[in-house]
């Protein structure tokens, strides 16, 4: 009979003796303020709660499915010669891969994996060239099949660390359907500037006093403050030309979140897909949701470092073969930002000489005209499923010359 235990009342030290000490029924008595880090996975966890028959809510094991193994992947597939029966072999979710077994596929249910598994292998065969699925899978083939299934997985947890670190309502995907290519390396997912040595963000010293800042703005507003426009209509679509600044309203301000004039603060508002171009572009971003024109989309982070310091980096990342400097010249050419390591996912925006977004220079918390952040709006309408991206300056080709390659008559950044 499965004994029922409590997972935050269990001490982990790695090994399986050491769970089962603590997996004891929650009447045995257990040290208080134990506290050590886990050495295994969830998905390691459940899978021992299994094997020993114990039952565990907040793992998801009870006494219904105690006996339930997930598959993770399929790996292989063959089909016998006499009863034409198909089998696939399976990797089992939180065991190790000399624990696959072959299984039938009468006894398996997951018809979206064992779909995708199809997909893959008609996809091969086709690229090899052969029509029917042979009985049994040659080595080159599975062995394709469990590194498309693997960087799947690898993608899904990338994918789902990005929505655990997004600060925004829009949702993050990612797909690769092109090659092997999994997550990028030495990346990290950040939601706002990062300040780098030496540089110092003023803070906005005054709000506004509006009670409705569309309709009824005292004193111009925050935007008036500066002697500017609003830059919002009762839409939340941008209505100033590219070059003009738009002021919003800030942390000091009367007004509450829900004001027309908080647009770029509320972040990426639409799901938006990092997918893998067919074209040799590197990474993309593409919009699953139509975007109306003049709309907010995204903006663009990273690192925020000194033009001097921006020199040296530049020269490495020639040498590595990409850059992701933009500098912030709104006023005075001081300041760059660099989202080569530490960026969101404007990051993975493409250029393009005829794009449908343009970038527009915000202030919001911070009154230093050479710090603005940067936020891309639509040009146009955006149909679901459409690329997005800018441009990336002709003009910075002559003050970073290096920083740019001009390749099939475009103007593109080269990827890692």
């Amino acid at each position: 009979m499965a004994e029922n235990l409590n997972v935050l009342d269990i001490c982990l030290t790695g090994s399986r003796e050491d769970f089962l000490l603590w997996a004891a029924p929650a009447s045995v008595m257990r040290p208080r303020n134990c506290s050590v880090p886990c050495k295994v996975s969830w998905d390691e966890l459940e899978a021992l709660c299994r094997t020993e028959r114990l039952q565990c809510k907040q793992l998801g094991v009870n006494r219904a499915n105690v006996n339930d193994y997930e598959v993770e992947y399929l790996c292989d597939y063959k089909r016998t010669k006499v009863k034409e029966e198909e089998f696939y072999l399976v990797k089992w979710k939180g065991f190790s891969e000399s624990e696959n077994t072959w299984e039938p596929k009468r006894n398996l249910k997951c018809p979206k994996l064992m779909k995708q598994f199809h997909l893959d292998l008609d996809q091969q065969l086709r690229k090899l060239k052969r029509r029917q699925i042979p009985k049994k899978l040659d080595k080159d083939i599975t062995s394709f099949l469990v590194q498309k299934a693997k960087l799947r997985k690898s993608l899904q947890h990338w994918e789902a660390h990005l929505n655990q670190t997004r600060n925004h309502p829009g949702r993050i995907f990612v797909i690769n359907e092109v090659d092997l290519e999994g997550p990028p390396k030495n990346f990290t997912y950040i939601n706002n500037y990062k300040v780098g040595p030496g540089i110092v963000l003023d803070e906005m010293a005054v709000g506004c006093e509006c009670k409705n800042c569309l309709e009824e703005p005292v004193n111009g507003c925050c935007p008036g403050a500066s002697l500017h426009r609003m830059a919002y209509n009762d839409r939340g679509q941008v209505r100033v030309q590219p070059g003009q600044p738009i002021y919003e309203c800030n942390s000091r301000c009367s007004c509450g979140p829900d004001c027309p004039n908080r647009v770029v603060q509320r972040g990426v508002q639409f799901d938006l897909c990092i997918f893998k171009t067919e074209n040799g572009r590197g990474w993309g971003v593409r919009t699953l949701q139509h975007i109306k024109k003049n709309t907010f989309v995204m903006e663009y982070v990273g690192e925020i470092i000194t033009t001097d310091e921006a020199e040296k980096r530049g020269q490495v990342y020639d040498h590595e073969g990409s850059t992701y400097l933009f500098d912030l010249d709104y006023v005075e050419d001081v300041y760059t930002v660099d989202a080569a390591h530490l960026g969101n996912i404007s990051h993975f925006v493409n250029h393009s000489c005829n794009p449908n977004l343009q970038v527009f220079n915000v202030f919001i918390d911070n009154i230093d005209e050479r710090l603005p952040r940067i936020a891309l709006f639509s040009t146009r309408a955006i149909r679901a499923g459409e690329e997005l991206t800018f441009d990336y300056k002709m003009q910075k080709m002559f003050h970073h010359q290096s920083r740019w390659l001009l390749q099939y008559g475009l103007l593109v950044k080269r990827f890692y």
